[in-house]
């Protein structure tokens, strides 16, 4: 049966963070709203948590972090994703290249990949490490892998960033696997380069010859001269949170029904069965808009 809340929003996304460490320190990281986790999630307790939502139809799941792929039982992980549920992993791409073919088979459908800068000093002061090299080659064996379309994150970030545009969209421009997501910064990191990114999207739009309308989160996606762009705007966006079809699980396993707050958790670790199918319908339970 599918989970719907009580504004109708069905859920058919789970994104499950398998770690709050990272190797990197960018200057904007929220650590998706984590604070103090506990042990992070065995494979079988996510093993569990995917068998259940499938039970309730969830269609999709994101493995995000921290950085995913510092688990070394991240194959492990994968392979334990359902059958009819698409798997998909937001990374920062600097161990990507040795693991790749390994995530393929085990049934990883595609990757994000954080990439704020192609500039190797604006990445360093963005993220405080020198590891663009190795980021550029784990997109590359993403792409021989099949783990497309590889999305490239972009945050807009004022003052630092917002002039390589031009330079993501030469990147992707003529690839069909490769796709530029320009994000809009979100304050919860308490970062003060917050960009507005409402110009963009007015040129994108005057620039594009076809304009598609995505479903999730209503965001629409731009098609201009072999470069597909696709604008994420998080903040004060009431179709963000009315299309919203996304549960979220905190790497010391508590369902979090909203990104942007952190006082409904339902905690899930260890529950199976019956006390798990609760947690997910208490969960859904507590969901509303947070921009409305």
């Amino acid at each position: 049966m599918k989970l719907k809340d009580s504004f109708d929003r069905p859920v058919s996304n789970l994104r499950i963070s398998l770690t709050p460490s990272c190797n990197l320190k960018c200057i904007y990281c929220h650590a998706e709203g984590e604070k103090q986790p506990g042990d992070s999630l065995s494979p079988g307790e996510i093993a569990e948590i995917l068998r259940v939502a499938r039970e309730f139809e969830v269609r999709s799941v994101k493995f995000t972090g921290g950085e995913p792929t510092l688990r070394t039982d991240l194959v492990e992980i994968v392979g334990s994703v359902p059958e009819g549920m698409e798997s998909s992993m937001t990374t920062n791409a600097i161990l990507l290249a040795d693991i790749a073919e390994d995530l393929k088979s085990a049934g990883l459908s595609r990757v994000n990949v954080s990439l704020d800068s192609l500039d190797p000093g604006t990445y360093k002061k963005i993220t405080g490490c020198d590891r663009l090299g190795e980021v550029l080659e784990g997109i590359d064996a993403a792409l021989s892998a099949g783990l497309t379309p590889v999305k490239l994150n972009m945050v807009m970030l004022k003052g630092i960033n917002e002039q390589e545009v031009d330079d993501f969209l030469e990147f992707v421009r003529g690839n069909r696997d490769l796709i530029l997501q320009v994000i809009e910064l979100m304050e919860l990191g308490g970062c003060p380069h917050h960009s507005d990114v409402e110009g963009l999207e007015k040129r994108f739009s005057k620039e594009s010859h076809e304009i598609i309308t995505r479903r999730m989160h209503h965001r629409k996606k731009y098609c201009l001269d072999g470069a597909e762009v696709e604008v994420v705007r998080p903040l004060h966006n009431t179709e963000f949170c009315a299309y919203c079809n996304r549960l979220r699980v905190t790497s010391d396993g508590k369902l979090k029904p909203c990104l942007l707050r952190s006082d409904n958790h339902v905690d899930i670790r260890g529950k199976t069965g019956e006390e798990l199918r609760e947690g997910f319908r208490e969960a859904v339970r507590r969901r509303a808009p947070f921009y409305c």
